[in-house]
């Protein structure tokens, strides 16, 4: 696969009859929930789940999101969802970068770009990187390479 930055998180989807719209493709919804569940995938790998999140009272909310459509998907193609941690402040902000392909041709379908923001689990307003995400988070940012979407 030609990837945007190197070694990716990556998560298969197989696109499903029920993924399908009325235009004969995944519904542009579904690589939202699809890069969704790739995050937590790739967040839970590097140790720090919903649990954990809950424990230590401080979790990441979607700023801004922006995703670029490219190509359509169709039922039962597999495609890979790449996931990669590009920026963090240490104090406040991390940003998440999304490619996602098909699997038989190498095409990519979609890019994503997240901006998050630390944010208090119990009252939902911003709060500082506790040191667990610094630590976790911060050492798993990859250059960045070839786009800057």
């Amino acid at each position: 696969m030609d990837w945007d930055y190197p070694k990716p998180y990556t998560h298969e989807i197989i696109v499903r009859a029920a993924d399908i719209d009325g235009m004969g493709h995944a519904n542009n919804a579904c690589y939202v929930v699809w890069c969704e569940t790739c995050a937590w995938k790739h967040s839970e790998s590097l140790g720090l789940s919903v649990q954990d999140y809950q424990k230590l009272d401080r979790g990441v909310a979607i700023n801004q999101a922006h995703y670029q459509y490219f190509l359509p998907s169709i039922e039962d193609e597999k495609l890979l969802v790449g996931t990669w941690l590009t920026a963090c402040d240490k104090k406040l902000r991390l940003e998440r970068r999304f490619q996602i392909v098909n699997h038989s041709t190498g095409e990519t379908i979609l890019r994503g770009h997240w901006r998050l923001i630390c944010v208090s689990v119990s009252s939902g307003k911003a709060a500082r990187f506790p040191p667990e995400f610094i630590d976790i988070y911060g050492s798993a940012v990859v250059d960045k390479l070839t786009i800057d979407n």
